[in-house]
């Protein structure tokens, strides 16, 4: 049988009777609900009626409300000793409230409801610009850390490491398979990086194999951690896996890798939004990555290019003693448009070649035609005897390849006589080389000759010189003599300073004349810019010294440094 409080009080009406509250609460102007000890509701003004419309007189809380605010009239009503009830808060329907309780007479309770969904809402909209800020600062974090080096390893273990910091527990950064082995870069959650290789297939990881192919990533819901091998968990990770995540690294064209992230049990599984965050890491890394790789790939290619461009170590060969010395244009790089050889007579008592020569540029591309006339003059070796005609043989090659540029050159054919060494020289388009006699006396020889690479024809005239016991030839390229710097950094070093320079090293040998020419014009210059510098000096050993006059004259094939290995001079 209902209450008479039940059966005469609609909702809104005077429903407090019994309870001590009266009708005052009527009038509030918050909403208002009256519950008994019981969870029944007594009594609900019209602010909350239209707050909380399934609320109504007479019917259990627990039915009709908001299951927190059941819950927490429950708790209040069954522990009434357990000091000052705080409020309550949750969900009604999109509103966020909060009840506060006063307490009424025979254990009925006044829930003062709020309406915080404003404030809610600025509150969410304020933990998601937080979020978001925290988002951006890592991802501009990580591309600067990825950025900061271009070595493929270390790119792979700050990619690790950012992930194992920002997004995991623990990550592994597994590159593209090579030689049927995928290497693996861990970060376990202290922080420790370490690598390793496994011959395992991607295929025992789930979600492994497709984001090594660049498909997009398996959802993680989807990633059971018990199917997963033993290797894709990082090295002293402690505890079971709760949940991985598989992203692929996108590259430049190719998939850079892939990104394994690790959480334990008692951590949450990746939210939508947690995923859609590592993807966008991942694209930053991965660009990283690639780039390192790519970067190391055209490195090791351009060393291995470069020992074929650069000038070679020079020594005494056939009783001749030759040095060279070489600085570029940009001292950035090391090759340029000057270059010089040495190549041995294919017999002991046959003439050695020295060539020098400056190509017009400077830089890789004047590089590259380098090394072009460098490989032409080797195939016509045998021609040596001839200067003129090696020589027009080389510009009919270049004429012919549609190169545009053009060089110039000197060549001189040097045998040991006795304890003298007799020259041939031919410039074309060359600075005529100078000889430092042993009394100081400078001389230049009397060769000239027209560019190679210009002309359908090359004129040349060949020069004879008699090099005594300590006696030097010099060759060098116009980036010594046209050298600017000085007090006011724009006067030319020029020829008459290179001539004093040398009747300075009248006797001296030639690794010491080499040295001290390219020393002074290095001086002169300073900081400057410059054209690159060359010079090859051949000289006729002293009397007294080791392969001087009256000792014997190496037969042998020559030494590996002459011709063979590639260093700067």
């Amino acid at each position: 049988m209902e209450s008479p409080i039940c059966s005469q009080s609609p909702a809104g009406a005077d429903a407090g009777a019994g309870t001590g509250v009266g009708g005052a609460w009527l009038a509030a102007p918050c909403p208002v609900l009256v519950v008994d000890r019981s969870g029944t509701v007594r009594g609900v003004n019209r602010a909350a009626a239209e707050l909380l419309p399934a609320v109504v007189t007479c019917a259990p809380l627990a039915a009709a409300g908001p299951a927190w605010l059941a819950l927490a009239h429950q708790r209040l009503v069954t522990a009434p000793g357990a000091g000052s009830p705080g409020p309550a808060s949750g969900q009604a329907g999109e509103r966020w409230l909060e009840a506060h309780p006063s307490p009424g007479e025979n254990g009925a309770v006044v829930w003062w409801l709020t309406d915080l969904t404003d404030r809610h809402r600025a509150e969410e909209a304020e933990r998601a610009v937080r979020v978001e800020r925290r988002r951006t600062a890592f991802l501009a974090e990580a591309s600067n850390q990825l950025l900061a080096s271009l070595n493929p390893h270390r790119c792979m273990e700050v990619t690790a490491q950012l992930a194992a910091r920002h997004l995991a527990d623990a990550a592994v950064v597994v590159a593209p398979e090579t030689d049927g082995r995928l290497p693996l870069t861990y970060c376990a959650p202290e922080g420790r990086v370490s690598r390793g290789d496994i011959p395992g297939d991607p295929r025992l990881m789930p979600g492994l194999s497709e984001a090594l192919q660049g498909f997009p990533p398996v959802p993680s819901r989807w990633i059971d951690p018990a199917s997963a091998p033993a290797w894709a968990v990082p090295p002293g990770f402690e505890g079971p896996v709760g949940s991985m995540a598989v992203t692929p690294l996108p590259g430049h064209g190719v998939p850079a890798g892939a990104l394994i992230l690790v959480r334990r049990s008692d951590q949450a599984c990746f939210s939508e939004s947690e995923e859609l965050l590592a993807r966008v890491f991942a694209a930053r890394a991965g660009a990283a990555m690639s780039a390192a790789r790519l970067y190391a790939e055209q490195a090791a290619i351009t060393s291995v290019l470069m020992r074929e461009l650069l000038p070679p170590s020079l020594g005494r060969l056939r009783g001749i003693d030759f040095a060279g010395r070489y600085r570029p244009s940009d001292d950035s790089e090391r090759i340029g448009g000057d270059f010089y050889n040495v190549h041995p007579g294919p017999g002991g008592d046959e003439e050695c070649l020295a060539v020098l020569g400056d190509v017009c540029g400077k830089g890789l591309e004047a590089a590259a035609l380098t090394g072009k006339i460098r490989n032409t003059v080797h195939a016509l070796l045998p021609m040596a005897t001839d200067h003129l005609r090696l020589l027009n043989m080389l510009n009919s090659a270049l004429l012919g390849s549609g190169v545009t540029r053009f060089a110039t050159l000197v060549l001189a054919s040097a045998v040991r006589r006795g304890g003298a060494v007799d020259l041939r020289l031919t410039s074309a388009g060359h600075p005529a080389p100078l000889v430092v006699r042993a009394d100081g006396e400078v001389e230049e020889a009397e060769t000239r000759g027209c560019l190679v690479g210009v002309l359908p024809e090359v004129r040349a005239r060949t020069a004879t010189a008699r090099l005594a016991p300590g006696e030097t030839c010099l060759l060098y390229t116009d980036g010594i003599t046209e050298a600017k710097g000085g007090p006011f950094g724009d006067e030319q070093f020029g020829e008459q300073r290179l001539r004093a320079a040398l009747a300075e090293c009248a006797g001296a040998p030639a690794e010491a004349v080499a040295e001290r020419v390219q020393m002074l014009a290095a001086q002169w210059v300073g900081s400057g810019r410059h054209d690159d510098m060359a010079v090859v000096a051949i000289g006729a050993p002293r009397a007294g010294l080791p392969g001087g006059p009256g000792s014997p004259i190496p037969c042998g094939p020559p030494p590996p440094h002459a011709d063979q290995e590639n260093r700067p001079g």
